[in-house]
């Protein structure tokens, strides 16, 4: 049986703010009288993170999920409900259970802005306590695999965002963590530096069973690298499991590519589908997954094929159909 991680049960959080109209006396009444409003950022909510997992934990913004982010990595205090991470509470044990947890957010940097990464990592040596040679070990091993050999000595205000973000992951990983939370990890960095970041990820969980929570708006990342999708909506989680139920229980329609042998005429059969593309001998044909069997079987029988393939819709559309649900 597989061990559970992160055990999360009716996690309940709201925040009050308040709201005023604009203009100078609207400020100057508000010195007085203010119209607060609660905000129920978490409305119960229940899931459980296996270890070894790499999970993508998303959602819109307001949705509720960096709230949800804080309060397993120990930043936020809950209104309610028990969570259990790595075995420790983790905003009662803060300070032990932050030695087995890495951090990484996208737009928050934990890199001295003038000085270069390697300066930072001897700093955070010191922190974590780590030995020497584990130092050496660790850094040569990710900094090789990231390939930020000569990056890391320069500052940090002259590494382009991408350069940073590999050496932000650096940082985060340097003390050998047994869970890693990652705040959109490849956020306006390029493709080049996406793919170098996502092979990371997953070198690290293959080889050292690294757990990792990733939250993010960029759908590459979650096919690339998420087997296990939470998404939480409205302060409640709307699905929880694997990409490929997902995909299994949401997916209304298909896309079918078609390679004619040769320029033919081409007329639709009775199957519901619509040819959304067409060359003289390419097409695509958009057409409801239960019906895809049935229209590849009348394609093959009227027509000289030269390849077929079936796709799925995008992963975007697929989620915001769940986000709409």
């Amino acid at each position: 049986m597989e061990e559970a991680i992160i055990t999360v049960k009716n996690l309940k959080k709201a925040f009050r703010t308040y709201r005023r109209e604009a203009g100078l006396l609207e400020s100057i009444k508000s010195l007085f009288v203010r119209n607060f409003k609660e905000v129920r950022a978490l409305k119960g909510v229940d899931f459980e993170i296996q270890k070894g997992e790499i999970v993508g934990f998303i959602g819109p913004n307001g949705a509720g999920k960096s709230t949800a982010i804080k309060v397993m990595s120990g930043l936020l205090y809950p209104d309610f409900g028990k969570v259990k991470c790595l075995g420790f509470n983790p905003w009662t044990a803060r300070e032990r259970y932050l030695q087995n947890v890495g951090v990484v957010f996208g737009q928050k940097t934990q890199l001295s802005w003038d000085i270069p990464p390697l300066d930072t990592y001897h700093f955070l040596k010191d922190v974590y306590e780590i030995p020497d040679v584990k130092f050496r070990s660790r850094l040569n091993y990710m900094v090789k695999i990231l390939g930020i050999g000569e990056i890391i000595k320069t500052p940090t205000r002259n590494l382009s965002l991408g350069e940073r973000m590999r050496c932000e992951l650096v940082a985060a990983l340097l003390h050998n963590p047994d869970l890693v939370f990652l705040d959109e990890p490849t956020v306006g960095v390029d493709i080049i530096a996406k793919e170098v970041i996502r092979e990371f990820i997953v070198k690290l969980n293959q080889e050292q069973g690294t757990t990792f929570i990733i939250t993010t708006h960029d759908m590459g990342d979650i096919e690339k690298l998420c087997k296990h999708i939470i998404i939480i909506n409205h302060g409640e989680i709307v699905f929880d499991s694997t990409l490929q139920n997902l995909k299994q229980n949401y997916v209304k329609t298909k896309f079918i590519d078609v390679k004619l042998a040769e320029p033919q005429k081409f007329i639709l059969g009775k199957y519901e589908g619509k040819v959304i593309s067409k060359t003289k001998i390419d097409l695509k044909i958009e057409v409801r997954a239960k019906y895809v069997n049935n229209l590849i079987y009348w394609i093959m029988k009227n027509c000289k094929v030269a390849d077929i393939t079936v796709t799925n819709p995008p992963i975007e559309k697929i989620i915001t159909q769940i986000y709409r649900k």
